[in-house]
C-alpha cells in the first residue's frame, strides 16, 4: 500500500459517507486536498484512494481548480494551487504576528491601564486576533476571533489608511450601522488619519467607548495589522487620546520592527 494510500485510509471513511450531503461534500472535498499535499496526484489515484467514482472524484477536484484550490497540469495531475500557499503564508503571518505581538501589547495594556487589541483585515471586516485586559473595571464586549466593521472602529480604520479613496466610500457604505458623521466629514477625518498614521473611535461602534488605533507594517512596508487601546469615554477625553496617539504608534513601530520594518524616516 502506497504512503497516500495509507493516509487517505486512515481516517474515518465510513463515518464520513454518513455525514449529510453538504457536510459529506465538503469532507470529500478536504479529503482531495489532503492527497495532494505531498505532490501532483493523477485522477484516477484520487478516485481509486478516496474511493469514489471518476466522476465524483473529477467534480471535486474540478471544483477546487476553479477556486484556486488546487492546480491542474495535463499529464502530472493536480497539485496544491495558489491559493492554498496564500492561505497558508497568511496564518503563517498571523501565528508569527500573535507571537510577536503578545508582550508589547501586554506591556502597553500595563502601561495604560486599558484594553488592548490587535486585529486584521478578513474580507471587508476587522477580525480580532488579540485582547489583553487592562486594569479598569469597564466592559467591552470585544473577543478574539470576533469580526467588527472597518468604517466604525479604530482597529479597522487604521487598517484600510493606505488604501484608495474608492475603497473608503465603499466601506462606509457597507457599514450597517453608519458613522455618526456625513461621508464627507467622515472622508476628510480619514484623510487627516492617513496623513499621521493613526486612526480614533469616537463612539461609533460601540456607545461610551472611544479607541486609539495605529497601523503595524511589514518588512515591504505594507499595513498587516493593527492594534488599539480602548476605554469607557469617560477616560478618554480628546487630550487624552492624543497624548495617547504617540504611545500607540510607539507600540506598532516596534511590533513592525520585529516583522523586519524599517523607518523609512531613519
Amino acid at each position: 500500500m502506497t504512503e497516500r494510500k495509507k493516509k487517505a485510509n486512515n481516517g474515518p471513511q465510513g463515518a464520513k459517507e454518513k455525514s449529510p450531503g453538504g457536510a459529506q461534500t465538503l469532507m470529500r472535498g478536504l479529503d482531495v486536498l489532503e492527497m495532494v499535499r505531498d505532490g501532483p496526484v493523477s485522477l484516477l489515484e484520487l478516485s481509486e484512494n478516496l474511493g469514489l467514482t471518476r466522476s465524483t472524484a473529477h467534480r471535486l477536484a474540478a471544483a477546487l481548480v476553479e477556486r484556486q484550490y488546487l492546480s491542474f497540469t495535463p499529464r502530472r495531475g493536480y497539485s496544491l494551487g495558489p491559493l492554498i500557499l496564500a492561505l497558508g503564508h497568511c496564518a503563517r503571518t498571523q501565528i508569527q504576528l500573535a507571537r510577536v505581538a503578545r508582550p508589547i501589547l501586554e506591556d502597553l495594556a500595563k502601561q495604560t491601564d486599558d484594553i488592548v487589541h490587535l486585529g486584521v483585515i478578513e474580507g471587508d471586516e476587522v477580525l480580532y486576533l488579540e485582547k489583553v485586559p487592562g486594569k479598569r473595571r469597564i466592559l467591552i464586549s470585544s473577543h478574539v476571533g470576533e469580526r467588527q466593521p472597518i468604517a466604525t472602529t479604530g482597529l479597522g480604520k487604521a487598517l484600510i489608511l493606505e488604501e484608495s479613496e474608492e475603497y473608503w466610500k465603499k466601506l462606509y457604505g457597507m457599514a450597517v450601522s453608519k458613522p455618526r458623521e456625513s461621508l464627507s466629514a467622515w472622508m476628510d477625518r480619514m484623510k487627516v488619519y492617513q496623513k499621521d498614521d493613526y486612526a480614533l473611535d469616537l463612539e461609533e461602534n460601540e456607545d461610551r467607548v472611544r479607541c486609539v488605533a495605529a497601523p503595524i507594517r511589514d518588512v515591504e512596508n505594507r499595513i498587516v495589522a493593527a492594534i488599539s487601546v480602548s476605554s469607557a469615554a469617560q477616560y478618554m477625553s480628546d487630550d487624552r487620546m492624543q497624548a495617547l496617539v504617540p504611545i500607540v504608534q510607539e507600540a506598532t513601530r516596534a511590533i513592525s520592527r520585529e516583522l523586519g520594518w524599517q523607518d523609512p524616516g531613519v
